[in-house]
């Protein structure tokens, strides 16, 4: 399998790109440091490449640009088959982010999903808070399906940050945890708008 768009290339994601992700960069966006790549050394590696590629549910890929480096991944997760349906993951190398990259990725990776994996619907979670990558989802067709408030993952988060500041609404701080809002969406294989 692989999938040719005009500036990225989508195949089966292999050991060796995962060993390239040590050197992506990370994001100024403290909210979005839980899409930072993680410090982990060759073994920890390996066992998170098998952790992710080692289920007939789960299906992992690398995304390259035209020169072959690797600047994402996606998965698509709790694949079921009978309903033709799964749950989609995308992470990008930070230094390749608001390039047009992750919406040309998503739409060429759609309808492969769609046409030649005969799938008939995609959900996938976003934070309230990225409304970047929500408006990305948004145009391609996905509709909320769903709302609710989980833990955030950095229970230090510097509360006087501007990025926390500017979307403060999407947060909830209770008994001195915080957490956020998070979309559950949906797009059914009628409602992909390629663009």
């Amino acid at each position: 399998m692989k999938v040719m768009g005009n500036r990225v290339i989508i195949r089966p994601l292999e050991l060796k790109d995962v060993f390239s992700m040590r050197n992506w960069g990370i994001h100024d966006n403290p909210l979005l440091s839980d899409y930072n790549f993680p410090h982990m050394n060759d073994i920890q590696i390996k066992k998170w490449y098998k952790y992710k590629t080692n289920s007939i549910f789960n299906k992992y890929y690398g995304v390259l640009n035209k020169t072959d480096k690797l600047i994402g991944y996606l998965g698509i997760k709790d694949i079921k088959y009978i309903r033709r349906e799964s749950t989609l993951g995308i992470v990008f190398d930070p230094s390749y982010v608001d390039n047009g990259y992750g919406s040309e990725t998503l739409r060429e990776f759609l309808k492969y999903y769609f046409n030649d994996m005969k799938m008939k619907r995609m959900y996938l979670e976003v934070a309230e808070f990225n409304h970047r990558a929500y408006k990305v989802y948004e145009k391609m067709g996905f509709r909320p399906a769903g709302y609710y408030l989980d833990e955030f993952h950095d229970q230090d988060l510097d509360l006087n940050n501007r990025y926390y500041l500017d979307t403060k609404s999407c947060f909830v701080i209770d008994d001195k945890k915080i957490y956020n809002y998070i979309y559950r969406m949906k797009l059914d294989k009628d409602d992909f708008n390629e663009i």
